[in-house]
């Protein structure tokens, strides 16, 4: 039976075998990663009371609390995955790359442009494609906000502001994403034998200019970000970033509380240029969720509801250097720097196996492409279709990596003397954020990109003891 099916598999054309492949392999990833998230909600279920090493860091209510938020996250992601793979089967069976393409060339037609006019059918293409994709995902992000995080008690949105929020990210999407798009076509399309080495120089200057201007001029049409007050907190934040040679030039405190009660804090900026950036949920003292509404202060009360919390949320300053002490060992090791050059090594090996399998015909048949070989099609199939084994591969070793810097940056912490700040900051941020400190050892090995808690915790605890 098996020769049997190796034979006709090998009669089948080249581009129904890739057709085949593709969707064969995107299922496999789909149910794999079905397997770990069912073997995860098996330890939701089943721990049902603190463990014995957890008693001391984690209450029986604070724990059945995380317990309850983790089972409804993890049973919303199966269904939601389960949609987006059926989606995805459906688009390709049933010819929905193909048909969106000639539907773009109909309305850039009607507009004037030719087929010629191939970089302008790209850019209506990719309007509509995730034009599509924001309005079936829309449900999903609706009941995700307005019912999971909303029943567990994160989420501090309106509807309204949550439209506006969801309007605005697309459009500051578009705005971005068709005039980068349409340049880098361009420059495949002129650039000759060796475009793949301009194009990849090219994206990435893009994503150097993105990282340069997010913070200040994307993040700021989202969030409000305030310089942090003068305070014992700042000097304590710039003395050790001082001593530790950190060029810091600003530290802004960002208001994530009106969007969420989770927790945050991240530097950026290249060169002798450096800002921190502290979410206002992260400190006790800043926090608007810990603050009683004064009388008459209506200001941002139809956009963010007011809730008030019984317990305390966020850091005390002790605890909020030791993350930050954190966050600048990342720096201080060029965890950062390590990254960027991974993925740019990544991207120009991506950038030249495109450039080989290109002129693939066989690729654009697959996907319904016959007698057309857009380039930006190209681009899809081969980055999104073809390396998606290695994609798969590349993704669990950045994990892995991932869970290697999160240790040696809270070594880095213990170094600056801030192991115990650490440790209880860790413990808090965990109960704030309602995380489940038990997991299963293969779901935590695949999807972990910080290590658990209690390892965590492990390491650090022998740093306190020493």
């Amino acid at each position: 039976a098996m020769a049997l099916s190796g034979d006709l598999w090998a009669e089948l054309p080249a581009e129904r075998r890739i057709f085949c492949s593709v969707l064969l392999f995107s299922w496999a990833v789909y149910l794999w990663e079905a397997f770990l998230a069912h073997r995860q909600r098996r330890v939701y279920r089943t721990t049902t009371h603190v463990p014995q090493e957890l008693g001391q860091i984690m209450d029986s209510e604070t724990f059945e609390k995380s317990r309850l938020y983790q089972l409804d996250k993890s049973t919303f992601s199966f269904w939601s995955g389960l949609y987006s793979e059926v989606e995805g089967t459906m688009i390709l069976l049933c010819g929905g790359i193909p048909f969106l393409w000639k539907l773009s060339g109909q309305i850039s037609g009607r507009a004037g442009f030719g087929p010629e006019y191939e970089i302008v059918q790209s850019l209506v293409f990719l309007l509509l494609a995730t034009l599509f994709s924001a309005v079936t995902g829309l449900p999903w992000s609706l009941y995700n906000t307005f019912v999971i995080e909303e029943k567990h008690g994160f989420n501090q949105q309106t509807l309204g502001f949550f439209f506006k929020d969801a309007i605005k990210k697309f459009v500051v999407t578009q705005c971005i994403l068709l005039p980068v798009t349409s340049l880098l076509l361009y420059i495949i399309k002129i650039g000759g034998d060796y475009f793949f080495i301009y194009a990849w120089l090219f994206t990435l200057v893009v994503s150097l200019v993105l990282v340069t201007i997010y913070a200040d001029y994307i993040a700021p049409l989202f969030d409000k970000f305030i310089p942090l007050p003068e305070g014992e907190l700042k000097q304590q934040i710039e003395t050790m970033a001082k001593s530790i040679d950190f060029p810091l030039t600003k530290v802004y405190v960002v208001e994530g509380s009106k969007r969420s009660s989770h927790s945050n804090a991240y530097f950026y900026g290249f060169f002798k240029n450096k800002r921190i950036v502290l979410f206002d949920t992260l400190l006790e003292d800043y926090s608007a969720l810990n603050k009683e509404p004064a009388e008459g202060e209506d200001g941002e009360n139809e956009e963010t509801k007011s809730k008030t919390k019984n317990k305390k949320q966020g850091c005390k300053n002790e605890e909020v250097l030791a993350v930050l002490g954190h966050e600048l060992g990342h720096w201080k090791l060029g965890h950062t720097v390590k990254n960027i050059i991974i993925s740019q090594m990544n991207s120009f090996l991506c950038f030249f196996l495109f450039a080989v399998l290109i002129g693939q015909k066989e690729l654009f048949a697959a996907f319904g492409f016959y007698d057309t070989q857009p380039t930006l099609i190209g681009l899809m199939i081969i980055f999104q279709f073809i390396f998606s084994p290695y994609n798969e591969v590349l993704s669990f070793c950045l994990t892995v990596l991932s869970r290697r810097f999160e240790f040696q940056a809270d070594a880095f912490a213990k170094e600056l003397g801030k192991a115990k700040d650490l440790y209880s900051a860790l413990i808090k941020l965990n109960k704030d954020n309602l995380g489940f400190p038990v997991s299963d050892w293969i779901f935590s090995m695949w999807h972990y990109s910080h290590p658990p808690l209690l390892e965590r915790l492990q390491a650090l605890k022998d740093a306190k003891q020493e």
